[in-house]
């Protein structure tokens, strides 16, 4: 019979099992965050350098009302692109856990990850502009040209194609798991379809509802490659912010206060996601 492990062989096996991936988190996670909020708390100097003494105006910046607006519109093409692949994709769902070519469906479902994403953005610029398929559509119609780019409208079409992807596959997960028996029960007991639908199967979908509404919702209002392609100045969202801080206005300070708040606002709608769906919520999520 072997001997019990010592400490310090206990304190070896923990260090070779969990000390490479707790090492690769330290620092390439948790000591790059620090980092940027110790950095929210400093000044811009002379030549966009960091310099203390510590502060708390970049946080005071926030309130005003250019960068209000700009988290109020990324707000609102976050919410509509998660409502818009909301219907859209909960019904695309179910169709596609009823086909019988549901492999075909999902793989063509995720086609459009095997290009880059820069591409797929560049294809929506040649489409929704003035003399682009879309408006000769529209015109063949007695409807065009239309103003389509640069827009809001080219925004929200962009991102909603971009994340609806990001909708359907854990609303499918759900329907997978979907007890049909409940169905049959509902309808046994007098319910009509609607009713039925209402509370024998919606309710066992809103895992993936959840899901697939926190992984639109946040990148859809933090992304800034298809608001600034595709908005060209007239739609700004915090990620522009951000993006402009580091870039041109080399203002690291203020930037990184920008991204230490959009990290809050998206931890707060993690947590808020895993107190509404339980212990598993966010164990569903990944």
């Amino acid at each position: 019979m072997n001997e019990a492990a010592t400490p310090l062989q206990r304190l070896f096996r923990v260090l070779v099992t969990v000390g490479p991936g707790a090492l690769w988190l330290f620092l390439f996670v948790l000591l790059p965050t620090l980092l940027v909020l110790l950095a929210s708390f400093m000044s811009r100097g002379p030549y966009g350098e960091l310099q203390g003494p510590l502060t708390l105006k970049n946080y005071l910046r926030l309130l005003e009302p250019p960068y209000l607006e700009a988290f109020a519109q990324s707000l609102w093409v976050g919410s509509l692109a998660t409502l818009l692949s909301a219907l859209l994709g909960y019904p695309l769902a179910f169709y596609i856990a009823g086909h019988p070519r549901r492999d075909l469906l999902l793989l063509l479902l995720l086609l459009p990850f095997f290009t880059n994403f820069l591409i797929r953005v560049y294809a929506w610029l040649v489409l929704l502009q003035r003399e682009g398929l879309v408006n000769a559509f529209l015109q063949a119609f007695g409807l065009g040209p239309l103003s389509l780019y640069p827009s809001f409208l080219a925004v929200l079409l962009a991102s909603l194609y971009t994340f609806l992807p990001f909708f359907v596959l854990p609303v499918y997960a759900s329907v997978e798991r979907i007890d049909w028996q409940l169905l049959e029960a509902a309808y046994d007991l007098g319910a009509r379809p609607f009713r039925a639908f209402l509370h024998a199967v919606l309710p066992q979908t809103y895992p993936g509802l959840f899901a697939g509404s926190v992984l639109v919702f946040i990148p859809a209002m933090g992304t800034f490659v298809v608001a600034d392609l595709l908005g060209a100045g007239r739609v700004v969202l915090i990620g522009n912010l951000i993006q402009q801080q580091f870039g041109v206005t080399r203002d690291w300070a203020f930037g990184a206060a920008l991204s230490v708040f959009l990290m809050a606002f998206v931890l707060l709608s993690l947590y808020l996601y895993a107190r509404l769906q339980g212990e598993r919520g966010l164990e569903d999520l990944v």
